[in-house]
């Protein structure tokens, strides 16, 4: 797993052999980024990365230039993993957060500009994680949700639909905040 892009770039991250993740491929977190690059401006994201696990799409955040990053994994070898991490690259603007992700949604006050979920696939209620986001008023107005999930799930029916993404086995939904 390595950042892609930004301040970041090339730099790697090695996650213990026991953390229980499935990591997005570099190749479909290329891809989104692409697509992202066109549409958003990074340097002033507040960004949530739900369900975050290695704090891979949250590093390539914040290598992008994200003002802020909140990494919310209820593991705890993940979230100790990500301020480690974090040290190591003298990143000071992330904040991992060890809760349940459907927790934090529900009890969170705080506004981002984009937030990210990547759940496990076969998590139960994946289904109803836009409605929650959108429920939540943690999304700024005229902000982005992603949801990354197996191509069993389609969300095109969804009101705040926008485009869906797919790269292999890995798809991305992205919806807006209107």
């Amino acid at each position: 797993m390595r950042i892609i892009s930004g301040i970041y770039r090339g730099r790697r991250l090695q996650p213990p052999a026991n953390l229980p993740v499935r990591p997005t491929t570099d190749f479909a977190k290329e891809g989104l980024f692409n697509v992202l690059g066109n549409m958003v401006d990074f340097e002033t994201l507040k960004v949530l990365d739900l369900f975050t696990g290695t704090g891979s799409i949250a590093f390539e955040f914040l290598s992008r230039g994200a003002i802020e990053v909140t990494a919310v994994d209820a593991n705890h070898q993940c979230i100790s993993f990500i301020k480690k991490t974090a040290e190591s690259f003298g990143a000071t603007n992330i904040q991992p957060v060890k809760s349940n992700s459907f927790v934090f949604i529900k009890r969170m006050w705080k506004e981002y500009d984009l937030i990210f979920a990547d759940p496990p696939y076969d998590l139960e209620g994946i289904e109803s994680i836009p409605d929650l986001i959108f429920g939540s008023k943690l999304l700024a107005a005229n902000g982005m949700f992603i949801l990354e999930h197996s191509v069993r799930y389609r969300f095109e029916q969804h009101p705040h639909f926008f485009q869906h993404r797919n790269y292999g086995s890995v798809n991305f939904t992205l919806f807006i905040l209107r």
